[in-house]
């Protein structure tokens, strides 16, 4: 992330603007909404400077630009089609410690000016850093369509209400969790559709009701899916950003925790091969013992939490002591790297069934029906098995697959890192070692890998 985003307060603060062209007059406008006391400095001004400066509390300057213009102002915006003009500006506020604003010239910035979602005083800014001007625009149309109008009036309701409700509750963890509780509930949909009035009598319920304390304390058990966030089911994204303290496993991605609550504490309890520094009845105990604290507690696991992700053990643990819970599923790593890497999992023409399979050592050897994984006409898919796909491959050999069956191993499936190595069951160990794949990684054994070539659609092999 290049820049903060911040929320400046403009109000009554002399705000100097260099140039009143047609792109200066949308700065003057956005300015002067925002309260500022703004200063025009330009050799030539337009008929929309003019018209604003009417309306508005703006000084006009109608001469060339001067350093002395820069004394006593607290933001500067140049927007000029005088690059020497504009480098001045840069170079002066940039020695005076002024924030400073040079138009479609992100390298003779301090800040940059974000597209605007504007429904008071819900305000969303949206920014590429200048690198795609279009792509702004075109996820601001996106957010305008989503957002409703009456967005802003619910804002101010809910201001207008923050001091009775702190009165009320004294610690952080209730306030939050009744602020929660109040707008997953049906008020929203009230002032949306104009109700005030209703709106106001479910917040006074509410507040008289108060929060229950011994039906606070719940555990989401997340699917987290591959990797890519987009993959995220909408209730994931829901319970993710509703979540007190989150448990996470080394398969999160760091773009999918940028989802979470950013107040949420962050509990790693991730696993490797040989390595489990949070043995999992700690994971099970630690779960109980938040919950029962009053948390909201997000157990976000990568792909699917009942598929290889020892769920139903950490769920056993809740039910024991009586601790409710949520599931959510997430889309595992097989279909959606699979889907990532241009191979189906079935075809008529190839495979009529899919197993899924762990490689993960017991007693050092995976314990596996052999002979039921080397029949034909199915897919494999083998999850937690880089370590030992050497001897994966020798023992399905060993047990009547053919030589040259197709295998492919995912390195990352469905992130922009993602690579696919191929080959075949003699040759796919040695491909995968000189390829140094780390996990993690998912194989596919089966007639369906001739696919890819044909059908890869992302990422690069």
């Amino acid at each position: 992330m290049d820049y903060l985003p911040l929320f400046m307060n403009v109000t009554h603060r002399r705000c100097l603007l260099v140039g009143a062209g047609e792109v200066a007059s949308r700065k003057a406008a956005l300015l002067s909404r925002c309260g500022a006391h703004l200063v025009v400095v330009a050799p030539w001004i337009s008929d929309e400077v003019r018209a604003l400066a009417a309306q508005t509390e703006l000084e006009l300057h109608e001469r060339p630009f001067q350093d002395g213009d820069l004394e006593e102002v607290d933001l500067v915006i140049a927007a000029t089609d005088d690059p020497a003009v504009n480098i001045r500006v840069s170079e002066l506020a940039r020695q005076r410690r002024l924030p400073v604003n040079v138009v479609d010239q992100p390298d003779l910035c301090s800040f940059i000016v974000p597209a605007i979602v504007d429904r008071s005083p819900v305000v969303i800014a949206i920014s590429t850093g200048g690198s795609s001007p279009v792509l702004t625009r075109r996820i601001k149309e996106q957010i305008e369509i989503l957002l409703p109008a009456a967005y802003g009036r619910l804002a101010d309701m809910l201001g207008g209400w923050r001091s009775r409700v702190k009165e009320r509750f004294e610690s952080f963890s209730d306030r939050t969790r009744f602020w929660e509780s109040l707008l997953s509930g049906i008020l929203p949909d009230k002032v949306l559709q104009g109700r005030d009035d209703e709106a106001i009598e479910l917040f006074e319920n509410a507040l008289k009701q108060g929060v229950d304390d011994a039906q606070n304390g719940e555990v989401y058990l997340v699917g987290a899916g591959p990797g890519d966030p987009d993959l995220l089911t909408l209730k994931a994204l829901r319970l993710m950003y509703a979540a007190d303290v989150v448990l996470f496993d080394r398969l999160v991605s760091p773009e999918i925790m940028k989802r979470v609550r950013p107040d949420a504490d962050r509990v790693f309890v991730g696993k490797e091969a040989r390595h489990h520094p949070v043995p999992q009845e700690e994971i099970n105990d630690l779960l109980v013992r938040l919950a029962s604290e009053g948390k909201k507690v997000l157990r976000l696991k990568g792909g699917d939490p009942f598929i290889f992700g020892r769920g139903g053990e950490e769920i056993d643990r809740l039910t024991e002591a009586g601790i409710p819970f949520q599931v959510v599923p997430g889309i595992t790593a097989a279909s959606g790297c699979s889907a990532y890497a241009g191979i189906p999992l079935t075809h008529r023409d190839f495979s009529q069934s899919v197993r899924f399979v762990t490689g993960h050592l017991k007693n050092d050897q995976p314990d596996l029906d052999w002979q039921a994984l080397a029949a034909e006409q199915q897919t494999l898919v083998i999850y937690m098995g880089l370590l030992t796909l050497p001897l994966i491959c020798e023992q399905l050999l060993s047990h009547g697959m053919s030589t040259d069956m197709p295998v492919a191993v995912v390195e990352q499936g469905t992130l922009p890192q993602q690579r696919v190595v191929k080959g075949t069951l003699t040759t796919i160990a040695d491909k995968v070692a000189a390829a140094e794949v780390k996990a993690p990684a998912i194989i596919i054994i089966g007639q369906v890998v001739r696919l890819q070539n044909q059908l890869a659609w992302f990422g690069s092999d």
